[in-house]
């Protein structure tokens, strides 16, 4: 360990966030430019280099933690490079979108604010860029096999770079025009900006990785004709099947799901669209759900200029510390955060109808919506909800009406989408909970044929995709190759976060 008295004398510091009022007018990431290296020395020396480091075990990546903690405090900013690239594929997606389950394995939060694992690895994948230690690796011989990627999120990138630096013809196809998967069209500026995703896809460029972009395989292309064309296919499409809320007024104009408006907001970030057709701008909003892609949709509606938001969460508010008997260390805890897009609409007032004493930040807990109301012309303009207990009964003389002009459903996904023709042509099986069935090898029903990610796995988190993507292409390399692959497997296909 660098420090043998970092964790006892140096307190928990976090990256910067910029003020609220100045980063609310830009689409920028939220954070200070240049704040971080400053801090992320004497963070990292905060790291106990422990006889049992439970960081590994809580990231599915098996990311090295203590030995690139070391590096960074010694400021050997190439070997930490090497290091944290040698478990993750793109560690300046994780540093900035992963809730980090890592910090919640640290030994150190037992009884303490844990280290800052997440910001110490977004500095060292920025300097890596900066420094010229992230070059491309292509192959030194081709194996002659070639391989189709049906899908551009961060388990198709992982697989697919694996696939082409193991030596492999690899060709990714991704339906919508640019490559990135929910990356490019779900996740928004603020949190990532998209000339991160636009270094690594120039990186795969250059090592041989090929991009069919504005290609649906089931719709454009037959998806049994690319099983014949290729030695081996991947089916990464991530599980975009968005749940419902089957409630009176659903059909109402006005009310949309969460990806029908994220999406437009990303393309007018990108230059597609000079203003989004779903723009909040001066709209009463009403977010239905409690998780990220909520908390991505609040963020937005704030820096369109939103005349109110609220976001309703089913779950009671949680509590601000572990409980231990519930969620002990090192398990992921269900905390309350604030996350930067909640920091703005409490500073804001963008809420005026939540309780002051429940937080202020725009969330509305343990809220449950009944029905829309239309406004006489088919839009929506009233949503009635009712207080819900811990078994999501409704509690009685808890109804409420809020005033609404634009509602977005963010209640997550619950697997692939089965209407595109890809699945059905392919002949793979499903599991009972809607995703592709697979083996213990990744190893769908259908020979060459492979399963990784969230259209397999269900919705799960961007390290576990990545996890998915590297493990998938150890499997697609033993298929290809009769021997054992030489690309590592951090995970099996029925491994699981760890909980009580």
């Amino acid at each position: 360990m660098a420090d043998p008295k970092g964790f006892l004398t140096t307190p928990r510091e976090e990256w910067p966030r910029r003020p609220v009022e100045e980063r609310v007018r830009d689409w920028n990431e939220v954070y200070v430019p240049g704040a971080l290296l400053p801090i992320v020395g004497a963070q990292a020396d905060r790291c106990m280099d422990c006889g049992v480091p439970f960081c590994h075990q809580a990231c599915p990546l098996g990311n090295l933690i203590p030995e690139w903690n070391e590096l960074v405090s010694r400021e050997d900013w190439r070997a930490a490079a090497e290091r944290l690239h040698a478990t993750n594929n793109f560690p300046e997606f994780t540093g900035r979108l992963c809730p980090a389950p890592c910090e919640a394995g640290c030994v150190l939060a037992i009884n303490q604010p844990a280290v800052t694992i997440k910001n110490v690895e977004c500095a060292i994948a920025d300097r890596a860029w900066e420094e010229g230690f992230a070059p491309p690796a292509p192959p030194e011989r081709l194996s002659g096999r070639t391989v189709a990627v049906i899908g551009s999120g961060p388990t198709g990138l992982a697989a697919a770079q694996q696939l082409t630096r193991a030596g492999h013809t690899v060709a990714v196809y991704e339906r919508d025009d640019r490559v990135g998967g929910l990356m490019r069209y779900g996740i928004p500026e603020f949190k990532m900006e998209k000339r991160h995703l636009e270094r690594r896809v120039e990186q795969m460029r250059a090592e041989g990785t090929r991009f069919r972009t504005s290609t649906t395989v089931g719709r454009d292309v037959d998806a049994a004709e690319l099983r014949a064309r290729y030695d081996a296919v991947v089916i990464a499409t991530g599980a975009t099947a968005w749940r419902e809320l089957a409630v009176p007024g659903r059909e109402l104009a006005g009310v949309h799901q969460a990806m029908e408006y994220l999406p437009l907001a990303n393309r007018v970030c990108e230059g597609d669209l000079e203003s989004s057709p779903l723009s909040a701008a001066g709209r009463h909003v009403v977010i239905v759900g409690g998780g990220d892609t909520g908390a991505d949709c609040l963020g937005t509606a704030v820096r369109e200029g939103a005349a109110s938001v609220t976001q309703l969460d089913i779950y009671g508010r949680p509590g601000d510390e572990r409980d231990e008997d519930a969620e002990p260390w090192p398990t992921y805890p269900k905390l309350y955060r604030l996350s930067a897009a909640h920091e703005e609409a409490g500073v804001l007032r963008m809420a005026p109808v939540v309780d002051a004493g429940a937080g202020a930040d725009a969330r509305l807990f343990a809220a449950s919506t009944v029905r829309f109301a239309g406004d006489g012309s088919g839009r929506v303009c009233a949503l009635h909800l009712v207080g819900v207990d811990a078994g999501r009964r409704p509690v009685p003389g808890t109804e409420r009406v809020l005033p609404v002009d634009l509602v977005l459903l963010a209640l997550g996904f619950s697997g692939p989408e089965r209407g595109n023709g890809l699945l059905a042509q392919l002949g793979v099986e499903l599991s009972p909970r809607g995703t592709v069935a697979r083996d213990a090898g990744f190893g769908t029903n259908v020979p060459g044929v492979f399963a990784a990610g969230d259209a397999a796995r269900g919705q799960s988190l961007i390290v576990w995709a990545i996890a998915e993507g590297r493990a998938v292409a150890a499997a697609v390399d033993r298929h290809l190759t009769g021997s054992a692959s030489r690309l590592p497997a951090p995970i099996g296909p029925y491994d699981r976060p760890m909980t009580v």
